[in-house]
């Protein structure tokens, strides 16, 4: 990936692609947990042979908090939480714990010594076995009536009272993944991880149980990472993200940060939709855009005359048939509420709008609209 310089305003200096390591957007020091630190991954690194997967990756999650690790195929997700979980030996840094050391160069503690629990992407539920048992399988300490209150208690929890004695067979996928939350709780880890959990579930059903899953890990103020390259999981589930490209956490940071101050232009893309736009900084500190001037809170640190290019969302985009500036439409995808324009403008480029369903245009017609942006988000050319 190439190294741009950037600047995203208002507030943010200046700078160059973000070290690997997990940054508060903007920053140049690591994310500081809020609450103390269950788990602390420290510039770990991985390869399978010659090709190098995780690349001095570095985070921590605090006690309580849910993290997700957020990125496209093959950005080496799946790997950390495997060198987490103690399935992958580290080339170099360390994982931390709750205060213990389980994985460096030098030392590999065993998984089922980490106390952690894991709800993997296809459930992993034992055929043979009951509901009740698949959630008990792993209190292989507790006496016979401890086992049994802990299950009970468990699937009360994640909705399932009553299921004991049904079978994985006999349960949907949605009931399933409950199932799997429930094994993973059971033995009352420190760390959950989530490997990619809702990806065999359809989308209406996904959303639900992610929400009710986040309410589950958070009534239980059970610390957890999640692994997912669907960001609206992510975005459901987590309190803080961070988006990996190529082995490396590119932005770590809420929600919010990340869609409206994306630090570099791959996450820029990658997060929620929108297209670059060229335009030019004037000496009073405007941006001239083919849509117009954009006068940011705080000035671009670029001398005047410099080539940007401006991140321009549909939501930044407003129908507006008073507005002097007209587009064509060339196409539509209508999602219910709102209709999503393509639109092309006088100089042949395009931009998204996201208009209410109302406003029904027909492709090839001209609109009126009008640009609103409130967190400017500018790239030097």
């Amino acid at each position: 990936m190439r190294t741009d310089s950037y600047s995203r305003l208002p507030g943010v200096e200046t700078g160059s692609r973000p070290a690997p390591r997990a940054t508060a957007p903007g920053a140049a020091v690591p994310v500081v947990p809020a609450a103390p630190a269950v788990i602390e991954v420290e510039r770990i690194r991985h390869a399978f042979g010659r090709h190098a997967v995780v690349k001095g990756l570095s985070f921590a999650v605090g006690r309580g908090h849910i993290a997700c690790l957020l990125g496209p195929s093959g950005c080496g997700k799946t790997t950390v939480l495997r060198a987490i979980a103690g399935f992958e030996p580290l080339q170099d840094g360390r994982i931390v714990l709750d205060g213990q050391t389980v994985s460096s160069s030098g030392t590999l503690l065993a998984p089922e010594q980490r106390r952690i629990g894991m709800v993997f992407q296809d459930y992993a539920l034992f055929p043979h076995l009951d509901v009740a048992a698949n959630v008990g399988f792993g209190l292989t300490r507790a006496s016979r009536a401890e086992r049994a209150a802990r299950v009970d208690e468990v699937l009360r929890l994640v909705g399932l009272d009553g299921a004991g004695r049904q079978y994985p067979h006999e349960l949907s996928g949605g009931q399933q993944q409950r199932v799997a939350l429930a094994r993973a709780l059971a033995p009352r880890p420190e760390l959950l991880l989530l490997d990619e959990p809702f990806s065999n579930l359809d989308v209406d059903l996904r959303e639900r149980l992610s929400l009710e899953v986040r309410a589950i890990l958070k009534a239980q103020r059970t610390t957890a990472i999640l692994v997912t390259h669907d960001q609206h999981e992510a975005f459901a589930m987590a309190d803080e993200i961070g988006v990996m490209h190529d082995g490396v956490i590119e932005q770590w940071g809420s929600a919010h940060d990340l869609y409206h101050r994306p630090a570099s232009r791959f996450v820029a893309g990658f997060i929620g939709q929108g297209v670059l736009m060229a335009g030019r900084l004037r000496a009073a500190g405007e941006i001239e855009l083919e849509l117009g001037l954009l006068r940011p809170a705080v000035p671009l640190d670029l001398p005047a005359g410099a080539a940007v290019e401006v991140l321009v969302r549909p939501d930044d985009i407003i129908h507006d048939d008073a507005s002097p500036m007209r587009a064509e439409v060339v196409h539509k995808a209508f999602r219910g509420a709102e209709i999503l324009y393509t639109l092309r403008l006088a100089s042949g480029g395009r931009v998204l709008a996201l208009v209410p369903s109302h406003h029904n245009h027909a492709v090839g017609e001209r609109i009126g609209i009008r640009v609103e942006i409130e967190d400017v988000v500018a790239f030097a050319a």
